[in-house]
């Protein structure tokens, strides 16, 4: 009785890592949109969206394999964050914080539509993977999983290196700390904000690819609530914190598979939000957050 119990509570955890890399994906594209703009990205839910229907039109459309799709879905979302960060975000980077707000709300409802227009039916992706698995005194592992969590721990792993390893990291976290003094010293902040979105945006194809692949049934409002998901994953972990919004992905995958193995499904959002309420309450700047400060 007690094996079996262990055995059920692995596979919960590898439901967890499962869930919890696919939030963690798309949530570093909020955290490192807010690093270099503290700004919010509302479309950013839907660019992961435009990235699974990406992934349907070179999987089912053009009838690619796997890694050609997921690098085209990533490739393709990349380029559609730096067109909205040109043409959206730029020309209101001195306006009030609200104005960038209400046009990342009026960019989200624009790809969900212009995607409805294209495509009004939900679409359902081919397989892309063998229908392999593993077995072990009980515990199953199949060969999605075990994708989903690889790709996802090389992307972030990747992505954690770039960052605190590589000029253009350097550059990044320089954006992020100081803005105006950062042009005084040669570096180019249009370029290395418009590779911030690019970078985030990819993660969010990359995510968009794996969620299609787990969750084969698509459709252009599936962005809001994972999008919604992801950026409280963010904010629990510390939103601007590329490593917080990892934990915070984690955390949050975990809570909604333990709600879903206790309580009936249709609790799962109603504690995912209640958790973030609590955690704002009790440390408003998330797990490792900080306060940013104010010079006047």
């Amino acid at each position: 009785m007690a094996a079996d119990r262990l055995v059920y509570w692995l596979q919960q955890g590898l439901n967890t890592l499962q869930l919890g890399s696919i939030y963690a994906l798309i949530a570093l594209g909020y955290t490192m949109v807010y690093g270099v703009l503290t700004m919010i990205n509302f479309a950013h839910g839907d660019v992961f969206m435009v990235g699974a229907f990406l992934c349907f039109a070179a999987a089912a459309l053009a009838g690619l394999p796997f890694v050609p799709t997921l690098l085209a879905a990533m490739l393709g979302a990349a380029a559609l964050g730096v067109a909205i960060e040109r043409l959206a975000y730029r020309p209101l980077r001195a306006a009030p914080r609200v104005s960038a707000i209400i046009t990342a709300l009026g960019v989200g409802i624009f790809l969900e539509n212009f995607t409805l227009a294209l495509n009004p039916y939900p679409r359902s992706i081919p397989r892309l993977l063998g229908e392999g698995s593993w077995s072990a005194g009980g515990l199953t592992l199949s060969s999605l999983q075990l994708t989903i969590v690889l790709v996802s721990l090389g992307l972030m792993l990747a992505l954690d290196r770039l960052v605190h390893h590589t000029l253009l990291g350097t550059a990044m976290r320089a954006v992020s700390f100081d803005r105006p003094a950062v042009p005084l010293m040669g570096v180019p902040v249009d370029l290395v904000i418009s590779a911030t979105f690019a970078i985030g945006a990819g993660l969010a194809g990359a995510a968009g690819t794996l969620y299609a692949m787990a969750y084969p049934v698509i459709d252009p409002y599936m962005g809001i609530m994972v999008g919604w998901k992801a950026f409280i994953s963010a904010v629990i972990g510390g939103i601007g914190s590329i490593r917080g919004a990892m934990i915070g992905a984690f955390i949050l995958g975990t809570t909604e598979i333990m709600v879903a193995a206790f309580l009936p499904s249709t609790y799962r959002d109603f504690v995912a939000f209640t958790f973030l309420l609590v955690l704002l309450v009790v440390r408003p700047y998330g797990i490792l957050g900080k306060p940013r400060v104010q010079k006047v």
